[in-house]
């Protein structure tokens, strides 16, 4: 079993819990009744690099990153710092992450929010709607395309938009023809959790400009962001750096600053 397997197994675990406590019916009329979702693709495509900030405690390749007691304040340094987009995780195995910071996040800044999790099943789809998700998270490597599809028109169908992850060039490419208009470049391969800066450059030409293109994981440094941004990227998504940074609003303008390097 890889580590992404083991993971959607126990999100599988944590979902059939939820569902027992909270039918689909009440999660669906949560999100039909909840406020309008945020557009968010104008923003990724401005000719400055947008930042994806994420509010992130722990993950399977590091372990403890940060003791987050407030994600509504980190959200709100970050969107002071100029961050496009806040992604939150809610996975709580091995992010220690949970749907009351998406709520505390959501609550707090008026940029858009993504609910980054490992969405295998409809009920969620509903769920991050209820919780005020602007964005969701679709990993192909997790998913047939016949899910992707299908929920790639659900994130539509609920005013979202879907950011897209690919790890390979056939991931790309189901990516592509399934309609996604925001495709991911996750440089950690979730079944190893090795990390390869050089993927993201290794696919982003097969994107071209059929859609936004955000290099995932891996970012440490302003160099790291300037070699991104040489190398095409609409935006970044960022965590580790961020929350282990004394000034995560300081450390999202020096990103932004290396990004206009890369660009000219």
């Amino acid at each position: 079993m890889t580590v992404l397997d083991d993971i959607i197994a126990g999100v599988r675990e944590d979902l059939h819990a939820r569902t027992a406590l909270t039918p689909l019916a009440d999660v669906r009329r949560a999100a039909e009744s909840a406020p309008a979702p945020l557009e968010i693709v104008p923003r990724l495509r401005d000719p400055r690099l947008a930042v994806i900030s994420e509010v992130k405690r722990s993950s399977p390749s590091k372990g403890h990153l940060a003791d987050i007691a407030d994600p509504a304040e980190l959200a709100a340094s970050y969107a002071a710092g100029g961050a496009a987009a806040i992604s939150v995780l809610t996975e709580q195995r091995r992010f220690n992450g949970r749907l009351d910071d998406l709520d505390a996040v959501r609550a707090r800044v008026d940029v858009p929010v993504l609910r980054k999790d490992f969405m295998i099943d409809e009920y969620q789809f509903f769920e991050a709607r209820a919780h005020g998700a602007d964005l969701v998270l679709l990993i192909v490597a997790a998913l047939d395309d016949a899910h992707l599809r299908s929920f790639l028109t659900l994130t539509s169908d609920l005013g979202m938009t879907a950011l897209v992850e690919t790890h390979t060039a056939e991931e790309v490419d189901r990516a592509l023809e399934a309609g996604a208009e925001v495709i991911g470049v996750n440089n950690r391969n979730l079944k190893t959790l090795d990390v390869d800066l050089a993927a993201f450059g290794a696919l982003a030409g097969r994107i071209g400009s059929d859609a936004v293109k955000v290099a995932e994981s891996g970012i440490l440094t302003a160099a790291d962001v300037e070699l991104l941004a040489s190398q095409g990227a609409d935006a970044i998504l960022v965590g580790e750096a961020l929350v282990r940074h004394g000034d995560p609003a300081a450390a999202i303008s020096e990103f932004m600053a290396a990004a206009e390097r890369g660009i000219r």
